[in-house]
Parts: C-alpha cells; structure tokens; sequence
C-alpha cells in the first residue's frame, strides 16, 4: 500500500497541497496565493482559472519538494472554500464570470426579498440557512440573472454550477474531456438549495432561485471509494491517483480535529472564523441565529450534522490593518504591536465590512472602531481588533449554548491566526475556558486526508484518527469574571453601532 495520503486545501485567499502520512504528520507542503478581485464595495471575486493554475503549481511543487509521484499517494481528499460559486462552460471549460466569493453582498437584496414574502422560513426549514449574501443560491441567481448567456446556456445543459470542489474535481479528473461534476453534502448544504434530511437537491428551493437542475453536480457522500474519480495522467499528478474525499472547509477542519462525538466543538481562525458543534446524527434547527448543516457523511453510514457559527471578518481584520491601514507590514506584528498595551484603552472595533453573520445575520452592518480618545495609540486599535476576533466567537459560543444546552469546557482551535499566541490567551480570557491547540495546526487539509484515507482503508476507523491527535499549546483564562462581564457588555454596545448603516430594502 502507499505510504501518504494528499490533501488539496482551496481556501479564500491561497491554495495549499499538503501530503500526510499514517500518524497524521505533514510530509511536505506548498502554498500559492491568488489574486483577490473588488471590482466595487462589497463585491469580492477569484479569477476560477487562476485558482486552476494555483493548484496544479502547488500539487507539482510539493511532489517535487518531496520526491513523490502519483504511486505514493493512496488517495487524495479535497477540501474548499464553501459558498464561493462557479459557473462554466462544461463544453469548453471557459468561466461564464469570475468567482463570487462568499464574503460578497452583491445578493442582499435577493436575500432580503425572500425573507419579505415567507420563502425564508422555508429555506430555515429545509435547507437549515437564514436567506443571507454568504451563501451560494443568491449567487448563482444573481449570475443567471446578469451574465449575457447563462441562462440559455444552463438550459441547454451547458452552462454548470460549483464550488471550488466541484471545480477542482472536474478539472482533475479531465475536464472537458469527461470531468466528474460532483459535490458532497456539506458543500451543498451551503446553497440555500439542498434539503437537509434528504440530502438532495429540492424543487421548490430550486425554484425560489430560478435555478435550473441540470446545472447542479452530483452530492456524494464526504468520503467515498468510488464517487470522485481519478486523476489524469495529464494533471499535475501526472498518474492515476483515486479522489476519495470531499469536504467543505470547516467541516474538514472538524473531522481533523477528531471532533466525532456530539457535543465535540471547534473554532478555525482563517479569513473569517468558524466554529462547529456536532451534534450526531440529530438535526438540531437553530433558534439562535446559528446555521444547521452537514457535518460530514462517511460512506453509507448516516449523516452527521452540526450547528455552525460562521463570523465573515476575523484573520481579514488582521489583513485589513495590513493592506489598507498600513499600521503594521506583516500578520505577526499585530501580536508584537497589540502587546504595547495592557488593554484595548477602551476601543472596541467591529470589523462587519460584510455586515455581521452569526448570530446576528444582519447585512444592513458595517464596520465600526467606537470608544476613540486622544489617548488611544495604532496599538489599542491592534488589540482591539485581536479582540474582536475573540468577542464574535463568544457570541457563537453563546448561541450554541443556547441552542443545544452544551457548554464548552474546551475550546479546539486551528487556523492562521493560532500563532498569535496573544489572541489565544485573549481568547481564553472571553470565554473563560481553556483554549486547545493540537499539534497539526492545518487541520483542514488533515480532515480532508483524514476523509479520503477512511474512504479506501488506509485508516481503518475514526478511533484511529482520535489516536492521531495531540494537544501542542493550551492557554487558560486569567480574567476575573467582573473583568470578563464588562468586556462582553461593551463588546455588544459595539455591535449595536454597527447597525441599521447600509440599506438593503
């Protein structure tokens, strides 16, 4: 048997290949970067053909960086960015229109005309989603509906829909010349399109779009021996190699974080933060503000679902600090920055550039930095923007809390932001329980491995991947609860600032 196990991880803003061997340790890696396209305010595209050629480059180098071929691997697994919707041409493989990226808020006015006239309570019920910008119907409405030809081309057949996965997994598995359109269950449970206890695509969501069915890939289960195809011998594995695992991103990250078990939670810091509860395989419908989704489907076993808190801005406020503020040159000196200061000086910063997610789903939101003096220094505002990654994840934290009657008493994290070992140590301050760390930080490429080596016996069973699990860092809160109480007050008259800005009527 081969020895590893590879996992492509498209995220927001690059693309990574990581190969994995039987104890879960990276072998080798690469990662490239890809363009992020504004055309306007609040609009955010990916060049789909730049995101292609990115991962062709970042599959070969690593191969080569590691001295692999297509026989080493067993498999490979996908994992993605969810939400961020495609359109192309199966005949020539051409994109009708660049990638509409899941922070985008072109769609708010779809989104809240749906919730006008009752569809939304619909879609609640059976696609477990709030009608919102984030996810993937609106968008692919919002193409059929602007881009000169889709829809003819849609009803001919033509023109198909996907996210990053779908495709990555018709690029590799030829393309144009007989490419496999297939999703899995998490990523379409991110459209606003599939009911959730049946796990196909339903009509009548269907409908609320004007979405044609033939457009939509095939779900398949998350892990699966036969579903995805394989490699061509012209990719860039250059030989056969069997795909046998698809997830979306935060699913990924909680299967590699070996969150089995209901009640098993995670928090990834990347772009934006998500954080999953597993709930088994009980569909727990939100109450809260939370959305209820897939959280992964191995074989023919059951699906098990998941509440999820999805926060748009968390890593991108770091960003933002960087590329439009210029206040510091790289993501490391915001922990160097923010530690010149005992405390955010009484800046709060509410980074709702996409208006606010979970729990609040309120697109009329933007951004707010409230609570200026004199006083306050480039610093506070590094604080307070390390904080506000951790104040929205209390607010996720929260809402589970609410909704499924579990509270944490650990907090498993992964994701960029990790490394900044101040905002883990604020993170644990705000919650007030101790935040986890395992050894493998970049567990969505591992849960994506971890997907596709279940599927063709290289891991025998989950309890395998339980065993591969360990704890690198712990952080554990220092705040007094008084301290912790007035924090999370102010926190949310922050966010109360942030509303009622934009109108989306």
């Amino acid at each position: 048997m081969a020895d590893f196990i590879g996992a492509i991880d498209q995220g927001t803003t690059s693309t990574r290949f990581m190969v994995f061997d039987h104890s879960g340790n990276e072998v080798v890696r690469h990662q490239l970067e890809h363009e992020q396209i504004l055309p306007q305010a609040g609009w955010v595209e990916h060049n789909p053909t730049e995101i292609w050629e990115r991962t062709r480059a970042v599959v070969e180098t690593a191969l080569s960086k590691g001295k692999l071929g297509a026989s080493d691997l067993a498999a490979v697994g996908i994992t993605n960015q969810r939400e961020t919707t495609m359109v192309w041409d199966r005949k020539t493989g051409r994109p009708y229109y660049n990638a509409i990226v899941w922070q985008d808020t072109r769609t708010d006015r779809i989104a809240t005309a749906l919730d006008r006239d009752g569809r939304g309570d619909v879609i609640r019920r059976k696609a477990g989603l709030p009608p919102a910008t984030y996810f993937s119907g609106g968008k692919l409405q919002w193409i059929l509906e602007n881009v000169d030809g889709v829809r003819e081309a849609a009803e001919r057949g033509d023109a198909v829909f996907g996210n990053s996965d779908t495709w990555l997994l018709w690029h590799l598995t030829g393309g144009v010349d007989g490419g496999v359109h297939v999703t899995d269950p998490t990523n379409a449970s991110r459209t606003m399109l599939m009911d959730l206890e049946t796990l196909d695509w339903d009509d009548e969501l269907l409908s609320f779009f004007n979405v044609p069915r033939q457009m939509l890939p095939a779900i398949k289960p998350s892990s699966c021996p036969e579903c995805y195809g394989k490699t061509t011998k012209n990719g860039p594995f250059a030989g056969e190699v069997a795909l046998t695992g698809d997830l979306g991103d935060q699913q990924a990250a909680t299967v590699g974080q070996v969150c089995f078990k209901p009640g098993e939670a995670k928090n990834t810091y990347g772009t934006g933060n998500f954080l999953l509860l597993n709930t088994g395989t009980e569909l727990v419908r939100s109450k809260q503000g939370l959305l209820t989704t897939v959280c992964y489907q191995f074989g023919k076993e059951a699906p098990v679902y998941a509440l999820e808190g999805s926060i748009a801005v968390t890593g991108s406020a770091v960003q933002w600090l960087r590329d439009q503020l210029g206040i510091i040159s790289g993501a490391a000196q915001s922990e160097t920055l923010a530690r010149q200061v005992e405390d955010n000086g009484g800046v709060y910063f509410v980074p709702a550039f996409s208006g606010l997610f979970a729990p609040y789903w309120r697109s009329d939101a933007r951004g707010a930095i409230v609570g200026l003096s004199r006083f306050n220094t480039n610093a506070h505002l590094a604080r307070a923007t390390l904080e506000s990654i951790c104040y929205q994840s209390r607010d996720v934290v929260e809402a589970m809390a609410a909704d499924s009657g579990v509270t944490l008493d650990v907090l498993r994290v992964d994701g960029g932001v990790t490394a900044n070992e101040l905002c883990m140590q604020i993170q644990a301050d705000i919650l007030g329980v101790p935040v986890s760390k395992p050894v493998v930080a970049e567990t969505t490429a591992l849960g994506a491995a971890y997907a596709a080596g279940l599927a063709t016996g290289f891991w025998k069973t989950t309890e395998d991947l339980v065993q591969n699990w360990n704890e690198d860092k712990r952080w554990n809160p220092t705040w007094s609860e008084d301290q912790r109480q007035e924090g999370y007050a102010n926190w949310k008259k922050a966010v109360t600032r942030t509303l009622d800005w934009v109108d989306v009527g």
